[in-house]
């Protein structure tokens, strides 16, 4: 034990309150990192006089040598202190450094792979210690240091913050030559984390009110899509007639890698609003407290996953909201035995970005001859285009019955075509699309106004989605979708798609 940190720090935490031990353990945490900063020295701007170019030749000095793991893993400590407490730019050079001193030599590859196509296929033996030394000099010496960082203590969060920092390098970095060393060190980053975020190593948690005040606190912090608006609302998001689940990580304790909010219907809502109906309809009275053990478990026909969110930037590009999905449902489906339809109600990120430039390129994209003619009537001005942007700039417009109902037709219309057919490489535009197809949902239902809430309504003009789940079809659909680029929707989406298509076609 650290002698800045006793025994009575430790036990003090028995017999507290949740929050009086929540304080206390924070106070714990950051009497450690005062205490790593002792050992491993202060911040970047108090000494700037160390050379980090110097700290990374030292530690890769230890590299295929016999030296202890305890000096080469205090050596990797220390410089993740530093790198922490480093500012933006300072840590932006390491990965500089990083990326282009200790990245794959191509010359050594060169003449290793010479080595073996001059070798005869029948010399066994040789083209094996061919093969092995041209899988070494194919792997970075900075991978290395990764997997040495890893077996540190809380060192795979730091690779996962590192990642995060690397992926914002990626979009500033300019040169077309650094882009490409810099893009090496993330794929080989990502591979890594690939391996260690298996699903395998991941466990599923259900949180309630009762769960660690962290972890409640987490949860809120990281809801993007719907808000947390206080901790009474936090409170009903994981009490009866919902359940909220969470992928944790062994390597990251007490932090949710995957947030996934569902709520217990008795049929599939159209809106945000409709989940808080479906709830009263149930219950029969929407004040009427009850407990988990008093739902009514017939009357529950539906689970609809209303919220789900990879909270770690530097986990990008891996996979494990699907799956999270895919336990939560058989999870609530053998709870509840009555639930027949599993759906989404998602949000349509960018829409609104798309619907302007389609705007900006040619008005009769969105609207027909006559609805422009109306449009100019509603709005009093024959400039529509900059009328509209400057009304759909706000939430106001949804109070406007008149304008509401006008522009109902259009937007829909034009929702069915960005979600169906506007694709990047044959999927879907819309990462949110993309995500769900890509697990074999369903496109169901576009719904107007399910979100008019200021912050829906500035993605999507409020409309939201379902996707909707059906298990014994998953597979196919998703085959289809990834190997084939089909979108499986329904009648009434591919309807509104064809109408937007002959706008676009005319």
């Amino acid at each position: 034990m650290s002698p800045h940190v006793t025994s009575a720090d430790i036990c003090i935490c028995i017999c507290m309150t949740p929050v009086e031990k929540l304080a206390t353990e924070l106070k714990f945490v950051n009497k450690l990192k005062r205490n790593v900063k002792h050992e491993y020295g202060t911040s970047s701007s108090l000494r700037a006089e160390v050379n980090v170019d110097e700290e990374l030749r030292e530690i890769f000095r230890f590299k295929d040598t016999k030296i202890s793991n305890w000096i080469i893993e205090n050596k990797a400590r220390a410089l993740c202190v530093r790198y922490t407490e480093s500012n933006k730019d300072n840590r932006q050079q390491i990965l500089r450094t990083l990326a282009s001193r200790y990245a794959v030599q191509h010359d050594d590859i060169c003449q290793v792979a010479k080595r073996l196509v001059c070798t005869e296929p029948e010399n066994e033996r040789q083209m094996i210690v061919h093969e092995k030394t041209l899988k070494n000099v194919l792997t970075p010496a900075y991978h290395w240091l990764f997997v040495i960082i890893g077996r540190l203590q809380h060192g795979v969060k730091f690779l996962v913050d590192l990642r995060t920092d690397v992926l914002e390098l990626i979009s500033d970095v300019k040169d077309a030559d650094e882009s490409i060393i810099i893009q090496q060190l993330n794929h080989y980053l990502r591979d890594l984390l690939l391996l260690w975020f298996s699903v395998g190593f991941l466990h599923m948690e259900r949180v309630t009110w009762e769960s660690a005040c962290d972890i409640l606190q987490k949860v809120s912090d990281y809801e993007a899509i719907h808000p947390m608006r206080n901790w009474l609302d936090l409170k009903r998001r994981v009490g009866p007639y919902r359940r909220c689940y969470i992928f944790m990580h062994p390597s990251m304790p007490r932090e949710p890698i995957v947030v996934l909010h569902t709520a217990l219907c008795d049929v599939i809502p159209d809106s945000v609003k409709g989940i808080e109906e479906a709830e009263t309809r149930i219950l029969g009275s929407a004040k009427k407290y009850i407990t988990f053990l008093e739902e009514d478990k017939s009357k529950i026909k539906a689970a609809i996953f209303y919220s789900i969110v990879s909270t770690q930037k530097g986990l990008q590009g891996i996979e494990l909201g699907n799956y999270l999905i895919k336990k939560v449902a058989s999870e609530i489906m053998t709870e509840f035995p009555a639930i027949q339809q599993l759906s989404s109600l998602s949000p349509i990120p960018n829409f609104k970005t798309w619907l302007f430039d389609k705007l900006k390129q040619d008005m009769a994209f969105i609207f027909t001859t006559h609805e422009c003619r109306i449009a100019k009537d509603i709005l009093q001005t024959e400039n529509v285009i900059v009328a509209l942007k400057k009304i759909l700039g706000t939430s106001l417009w949804t109070g406007d019955k008149q304008l509401s109902e006008f522009l109902k037709q259009p937007l829909l219309r034009a929702c069915a075509w960005y979600l169906y057919k506007e694709k990047r490489r044959g999927y879907a535009l819309n990462m949110v699309a993309n995500f769900h197809l890509r697990n074999g949902a369903v496109m169901w239902r576009i719904n107007w106004m399910a979100d008019p809430s200021p912050r829906g309504v500035a993605n999507s003009c409020g409309i939201m989605v379902n996707y909707r789940y059906f298990l014994e079809d998953s597979e196919k659909n998703s085959r289809n979708y990834i190997e084939h680029f089909v979108i499986n929707a329904t009648e009434g989406v591919t309807n509104l798609a064809m109408q937007a298509e002959k706008l676009i076609v005319l």
